[in-house]
C-alpha cells in the first residue's frame, strides 16, 4: 500500500491538480478536434485550410497520390496543425498526470488511466471531474483530521490560560 502524501505537499498538491485540470480541459478538447478532423479527412475526403486561395477558412479535397493521401489545398493546414498541437500538448498533459500521480502517491496503474484520457475521446473530462472530486476530498478529510487531532494533543494550547482558568 503507497504511503500517504505529506501535509508540508499540499501547497503543491493543490497546485498539481489546477494544472493538470486545466491540461486535461485542453487536452480533451484538442482529441475531439482531431477526432472530428480525421472524420472529415478519412471519410469526407477534404482538409480544413486557413487562408489560400479559397479564402480565410475553408475545406480542400483530399486526393489519392502515389505515396499516399495528399491534399490539394494551399494557405495554413489547419487539420495537420490540429495534429501536432494534439500531440504536442498531449507530452504536457502527460507532465500534469505524473505530477499529480507522484504527489499524491497512487499506483501506477492509475497514472496508465491518467494517461489514456489523451488518447481516448471525452475520458479526460470524466477524468478530471473524478481526480478533482476526489484530491479535494482527500485533503479536506486530511487537514480536518490533523487539526482535530493536532487541537488535542497540541501543549501550547494547555499551557495558555483562558478567561475561564484564571
Amino acid at each position: 500500500m503507497p504511503r500517504a502524501p505529506k501535509l508540508a505537499s499540499f501547497p503543491a498538491i493543490r497546485g498539481a491538480l489546477r494544472f493538470y485540470q486545466v491540461c486535461s480541459i485542453i487536452t480533451g478538447t484538442m482529441l475531439l478536434l482531431l477526432v472530428a478532423e480525421m472524420v472529415v479527412k478519412y471519410a469526407l475526403g477534404y482538409e480544413l485550410f486557413l487562408g489560400g486561395s479559397g479564402g480565410l477558412l475553408w475545406f480542400a479535397p483530399v486526393i489519392e497520390g502515389p505515396t499516399g493521401r495528399e491534399s490539394t489545398g494551399d494557405g495554413f493546414n489547419l487539420s495537420l496543425g490540429i495534429l501536432i498541437g494534439h500531440g504536442w500538448f498531449y507530452v504536457v498533459y502527460l507532465f500534469s498526470c505524473f505530477r499529480i500521480w507522484s504527489l499524491m502517491r497512487w499506483n501506477f496503474w492509475r497514472l496508465m488511466l491518467l494517461a489514456s484520457g489523451g488518447i481516448i475521446p471525452l475520458l479526460s473530462f470524466f477524468m478530471e471531474a473524478r481526480v478533482a472530486r476526489e484530491v479535494k476530498a482527500y485533503l479536506q478529510a486530511r487537514e480536518d483530521a490533523e487539526l482535530h487531532s493536532g487541537a488535542e494533543h497540541s501543549t501550547l494550547t494547555h499551557a495558555i490560560p483562558t478567561e475561564n482558568q484564571r
